[in-house]
Parts: C-alpha cells; structure tokens; sequence
C-alpha cells in the first residue's frame, strides 16, 4: 500500500463530532460527488476508487441524514483497471446539498467554500481532510521529492481551498494542470504541518522519522564525499611533491640542498602517504603545516626551473 493510501486509511478510521462531520462529507461531496438526472429527479453520485474512503462516505450519510445510499462497484476500463466504488444518494439531494452548504437553490453547486461551514476551527480541518480524502494524494517520503496536492476543477473553488490552507500559514501554491486547479505544498515542514492539521497522526511520525533518516544520510554522504575530496587532493598533491623531490635528487642530489629542504624532502619520500601537519610533526622542531608547505615550494620551484634547463650549482 502507498503512503497516501496508508494516510488516507487512517483518516476514515477518524472520531469527529456532527460539525466536522458535516464539514468533511462537504468537501468529498464538492470534490467527488456529480448530479445525474432518473426519470426527472437529481440523482447525488460520490465516486472513489478507494474502498475505506466509499464506506466513510457511506456512514457519514447515514450518520447525518439518515440515508442509506447505494454502493456500486464498476472496474475501470482504461489504465489499471482499478474498481471505481459508487455511493448513490437517489432522493432528498437537494436537502442534502443545502445542509452541506454546497448548493442554496436547486443542485447548482457554489463557486466557493460557503463561511458558516467552517466557522471553527476543527471544521477548517475537518474540511481539509475531506478534500484531501477526496482528491488529495502525498508522495512517499522516501522519494526524492516532497510534493503534496489537492486537485480541484474551477479556479474560484481552488482559490478558496488556497486561502483556507494558508489560514494555517502552510505557504500553499495553485497552479493550473490538464483543466484541473492544483493547490499544492512542496515543504516537508508544511507537510507535516498538514498531516497534523487533518488528524493523519501515524503517517505524519512515519513522514519525520523517514525524513531524520534521509537528513542523516546526506549529512553522511556530505561528509564522506567531502573527506574523498581532502583526501584525493593530498594524495595528489603528495604524488607532485615526489615527482619534484625525485628530479631535484637526480638534478643535484639531495645531501647538496640546506638542511631545513633536505630534511622536508627525505621524510617525503619515506612517508608519501601523511600530510603536511603530521609531516611537520616529524620535522626537527615540529614545524607548522604553513612551514612545511613553504619548504615544499621552494623544493617545487627548484624543480620547475630544472625542466626549463636551468643549471643549479651543486652545493646549495
């Protein structure tokens, strides 16, 4: 199961007192639900291809208006065949409509969301884990990105969905996709923030301990490719100053050079491998590392003058 089914499945298994109750049913029914007309009379039709969120749909009418709706099931023809549920209100529509602040006269729906319906504070979240129920879905925190949506049809709608979730300053974007309104979060912060806002509990601690984890291992992967990158340029800043010592001891012999050069270059060439603090550490004296590399210049500069032919004296 994906980790918007997982999160969804918890919220229909969710408590909620008749206002929330009313609120959430209300945003599944703006989102899912479609007017048909049999035999001159409005037919109310809430179509979900998930099972949990059929039978909420189901007991929240039942619950409210003490209707006990038709459940259809179809499979899907196209894609992956996934069965479509059906929950069919056959009469008392327009009522229904009206209680749920969604139509005022006739089955016409609203361009937006109605005030009194979210009038608290627990039916502004009630509503938003309806129509994340209902159109929503979240990627997987495990993915490379954190994306969460809800898509909507009519610009004002999206517009009034937007101006709630920022109510809980969740910084929510809208964009327009395929004819559909999208308002989404792209935050892992603001993610959580909402999982939390809508009662989704559970998945919002699987959402923070997989992103602790991810945080962690990039914090490792960081430092580890940082560590690669100091060590790959010792290494290859080790290998140009023996490749330099070496040409100065063919040119003119090491026991020719002054002491503080001879000393650098001997313990070089016996240890390739260590870095210039702990090179110094060896050193008479215990020279600092920015010693060390000055005597390595000069040694670099002697040696690049010997390739441009130039003849040093034997005795330095």
């Amino acid at each position: 199961m994906s980790f918007a089914s997982t999160t969804k499945k918890e919220l229909t298994q969710l408590e909620s007192r008749p206002c929330c109750q009313l609120a959430e049913l209300s945003a599944m029914v703006r989102l899912n639900g479609k007017i048909v007309e049999s035999d001159g009379r409005p037919i109310l039709d809430i179509a979900t291809e998930n099972a949990a969120i059929a039978r909420r749909m189901y007991t929240l009418t039942r619950k409210l208006f003490g209707v006990h709706a038709e459940v259809l099931v179809r499979k899907k023809m196209r894609l992956k065949k996934n069965n479509v549920y059906m929950v069919r209100v056959p009469f008392r529509v327009q009522e229904i409509l009206q209680q749920l602040k969604i139509a005022e006269i006739g089955v016409q729906y609203k361009q937006s969301i109605d005030p009194e319906l979210i009038r608290k504070t627990c039916c502004k979240r009630a509503y938003l884990r309806g129509a994340f129920l209902a159109a929503g879905s979240v990627n997987d925190p495990e993915s490379n990105s954190y994306h969460l949506e809800i898509a909507v049809d009519g610009e004002p709608f999206a517009q009034s969905l937007l101006q709630l979730l920022n109510e809980f300053e969740l910084n929510a974007k809208l964009i327009e996709r395929k004819k559909l309104f999208v308002v989404y979060l792209k935050e892992g912060d603001k993610i959580i923030e909402f999982l939390n806002i809508i009662g989704a509990h559970q998945a919002l601690l699987h959402f923070e301990d997989v992103r602790i984890l991810k945080g962690m291992r990039n914090q490792v992967n960081r430092l580890v490719n940082c560590e690669t990158a100091n060590l790959n340029k010792t290494i290859h800043a080790a290998v140009r100053q023996v490749e330099n010592i070496r040409l100065v001891e063919q040119m003119i012999g090491l026991e020719n050079l002054p002491p503080h050069l001879k000393e650098v270059a001997e313990l070089r060439l016996k240890y390739p491998e260590i870095n210039l603090k702990e090179l110094g550490a060896m050193l008479p004296g215990n020279v600092s590392k920015s010693g060390v590399n000055h005597r390595l210049r000069k040694l670099e500069e002697m040696a690049e003058k010997l390739k441009e032919g130039f003849a040093w004296p034997k005795k330095l």
